[in-house]
């Protein structure tokens, strides 16, 4: 067994960013169209954060694909890992999206945290066991 995975979605001032983690296959499927459509939403440019992502199978690159054609703005990956980096240059879905290798950090609406707590991830989140 592997890295669980998992998702979340944070939608900030002018951006919204979909964090994965850990082994991104066909068992969260569910999950990734939960954060394809809470990304969506937003109406917000994507941001994909894969630094952690330890394993991906086309359901991933599907997931980005999906993403990369349908946002009006262009869908940039941040830190892809170089199991990430291969499956996209393979598939060429890299030509449709952004590779970024810094993160450029990311900036939470002014109101601040609902309830003065830590700010909620929207859509999906935590880890699911794959």
């Amino acid at each position: 067994m592997g890295d669980p995975a998992s998702i979340h979605v944070i939608v900030g001032r002018s951006r919204a960013r979909i964090v994965l983690s850990g082994e991104i296959d066909a068992d969260i499927g569910g999950d990734l169209h939960e954060a394809t459509a809470a990304a969506e939403e937003s109406r917000l440019p994507v941001e994909i954060d894969a630094h952690h992502v330890t394993f991906m199978d086309s359901s991933g690159v599907a997931f980005l694909a999906r993403l990369a054609s349908r946002s009006p703005h262009r869908v940039r990956v941040l830190r892809a890992p170089p199991t990430v980096r291969f499956l996209l240059e393979v598939t060429r879905i890299g030509d449709l999206l952004d590779i970024v290798d810094e993160d450029p950090g990311f900036e939470l609406d002014d109101d601040g945290p609902p309830s003065g707590g830590a700010p909620t991830p929207a859509g999906v989140g935590g880890p699911s066991a794959s």
